[in-house]
């Protein structure tokens, strides 16, 4: 793998409960628990899971738009979890971790001209003004190949893929090291998703840039990056090249995802409804109880990562 650009070391995010649960209180929903995770320089990392699973709130945490309860990330040597959300706004890494955000209609501020959305993070985290700034804004439009003539429009005046490459630039105005994509595309028509992803690749290429890249969309995930993180109830199950995870999945969660896809064979129902995130047991597989190849162990023992160096799964039958 290429050297590390982003250590993340155990980390966790919990929320109070509101009220009782089970009649006590202060139950705590475990959203993200325990993950370790390492994205290299100019690698594509996908992450995948079902809704709820955890997603957006460890992504939110390594834009360090949230606060961990615990845990590092450990940012090109510095650990940025030590720097507090409301402070790392202004941070001098704010530059170098730049998201997009799932739905670019609600990410843009209607007040804004495509221009001055481009132009905000140039001024806030770069310093820039005048004709510097102007320059730098019309480089970065034509660089999303977003027409000059559209720097003057509202986000009402535009379409979805404009919108979204909007984003995009906005992202890659300060040339951030890391990119962090929330389904960049889910909110967009069939017929733009493709241009977009396409233009998002060959952004990756050109600029050298690290990509973290979150979507539903399988097939996209198993394209667009070189290794792929898979995401049960908050905790990773499965990480490898992939190409790997998706033609030999060892966990069985991730078999039942990878099913899911047209032409990959016989689709594998899970049975079961998923356990709760509020204070689950720690001394048990969180796929329990819906694993159609689980045993009794599993129900009393959290699995260990088993597997090569590369490609790891936790589960006790991974091999």
């Amino acid at each position: 793998m290429a050297e590390p650009l982003l250590q993340v070391e155990r980390l966790h995010k919990r929320f109070p409960v509101k009220g009782a649960v089970g009649g006590r209180r202060g139950a705590q929903l475990h959203a993200v628990d325990d993950v370790n995770l390492v994205i290299g320089r100019g690698e594509s990392l996908g992450l995948v899971g079902e809704s709820g699973c955890g997603k957006s709130t460890l992504v939110r945490l390594l834009a360090r738009l949230h606060d961990p309860t615990e845990g590092r990330i450990v940012f090109d040597g510095d650990d940025l979890a030590a720097i507090p959300a409301a402070r790392f706004a202004r941070h001098a890494r704010r530059p170098a971790i730049q998201m997009v955000f799932q739905d670019p209609t609600d990410s843009l501020n209607p007040r804004y001209t495509a221009h001055d959305s481009i132009a905000e993070p140039l001024r806030l985290l770069a310093g820039l003004g005048g004709e510097a700034l102007a320059q730098r804004v019309q480089q970065v439009a034509a660089q999303v190949g977003l027409p000059a003539e559209l720097l003057a429009r509202y986000p009402h005046q535009l379409s979805g893929g404009q919108k979204a490459r909007v984003g995009i630039a906005r992202a890659l105005a300060v040339q951030p090291q890391l990119l962090i994509l929330d389904e960049p595309t889910a909110a967009l028509d069939v017929s733009v998703q493709a241009v977009v992803l396409q233009l998002l690749d060959r952004l990756r290429r050109e600029l050298g840039l690290s990509v973290l890249f979150v979507s539903h969309d399988l097939n996209v995930v198993r394209l667009l990056t070189d290794r792929v993180a898979v995401m049960y109830l908050g905790k990773l199950v499965e990480v490898g090249p992939s190409e790997q995870v998706f033609r030999a999945p060892r966990h069985p969660y991730t078999r039942a995802l990878v099913s899911a896809i047209p032409g990959q064979g016989p689709r594998i129902q899970l049975v079961g409804e998923v356990a709760s995130p509020i204070d689950p047991p720690a001394s048990a597989c969180r796929f329990h109880g819906r694993c159609g190849s689980g045993t009794d162990r599993c129900g009393r023992e959290a699995p260990a990562w088993h597997g090569s160096a590369q490609h790891l799964a936790a589960c006790h039958f991974a091999a």
